[in-house]
């Protein structure tokens, strides 16, 4: 039997993404096999589509990282290393999660990443604390739409960069306090006091400024490059502040601890799903089919939230 997926024959632009038939996929030793209705896009699609980002050892090399659809009939949501992008996924048992109470099954499609993601970084990793300030780059994202949400539900204060004044003020209806345009200010001189804990997806190009811009104790936590690799660091900066920083990878951590952060996630999370404290926040909604175009859209930074791909 085969299943329709979006496979790159060669690494390129968002035209290499075809539509075609593979074999399905086979459950390993404590996986199963769900059911697609919906895959998220993510940045990180978009590098390994180029090439940048090449799976890990074993796991699919089909786009995707997060999907919902269904498992024995019952709808849920899982956090993949690969294989969204298509009709079936095979993924670990301990990755696979009930849907967010109050949260349908195709935008459901565009929560386990961010919320896995972001819990992992803030909650377990930096353990940002009620009260303290959190500068978030790229509010309007998938990331930082939750980030934000999350945030404010523990009690924390939170300021974003974004690219406009439309996204800015979309982050603000999310609760964002502080709001920083990247284009026009410099975030270090707007933030009304340093920051507790910085999320980061710029990498390099911030690396600078972020450290200049933490409070005493402060712990920036690096989760993508999308500014480059490289960069200078003045560890004297970062002594002065008994500053930490913290680069991690959700993709590549072993099965056991995505396990742990899927269980965690579903009881510290879910519940502020139930109660209405943080809601998904959907750009739009493709066909599998439109998979290229879902991309140019992120490279461009022309959404806000999640874009899905429906099955």
């Amino acid at each position: 039997m085969n299943v329709q997926a979006i496979v790159v024959d060669s690494p390129g632009g968002p035209e290499s993404l075809q539509l075609r038939s593979v074999a399905d996929p086979t459950a390993g030793p404590g996986e199963v096999v769900v059911e697609v209705v919906a895959a998220g896009v993510n940045r990180a699609d978009l590098l390994q589509r180029q090439g940048f980002y090449p799976p890990p050892p074993g796991a699919s090399d089909i786009l995707g990282l997060e999907v919902s659809g269904t498992l024995d009939e019952e709808p849920v949501c899982a956090l993949l290393t690969g294989g969204g992008y298509a009709e079936q996924v095979a993924v670990p048992r301990g990755q696979v999660m009930p849907l967010p109470p109050g949260v349908d099954v195709v935008t459901a499609a565009g929560v386990p990443e961010v919320a896995c993601t972001v819990y992992s970084n803030l909650a377990m990793t930096a353990r940002l604390q009620p009260g303290e300030w959190l500068l978030v780059h790229g509010g309007g994202s998938g990331i930082g739409t939750f980030a934000i949400q999350w945030a404010r539900a523990i009690g924390a204060h939170v300021a974003v960069t974004a690219g406009s004044e439309e996204k800015l003020q979309r982050c603000a209806e999310l609760g964002a306090e502080v709001l920083i345009n990247y284009r026009e200010q410099d975030f270090v001189e707007a933030l009304p006091q340093p920051a507790d804990v910085i999320l980061d997806v710029v990498g390099a190009k911030y690396l600078e400024r972020n450290v200049k811009a933490l409070a005493d104790g402060g712990r920036l936590v690096v989760i993508g490059l999308q500014g480059g690799v490289k960069a200078e660091l003045n560890l004297g900066a970062l002594l002065s502040k008994r500053g930490a920083i913290i680069a991690t990878s959700l993709r590549s951590r072993p099965v056991e601890q995505k396990a742990e952060i899927c269980e965690a996630v579903v009881r510290d999370v879910w519940p502020l799903y139930a109660s209405g404290t943080i809601r998904p926040v959907i750009d739009r909604v493709l066909p599998l089919a439109d998979a290229a175009d879902a991309h140019r859209l992120l490279a461009d930074s022309g959404h806000f939230g999640k874009v899905l791909l429906k099955v």
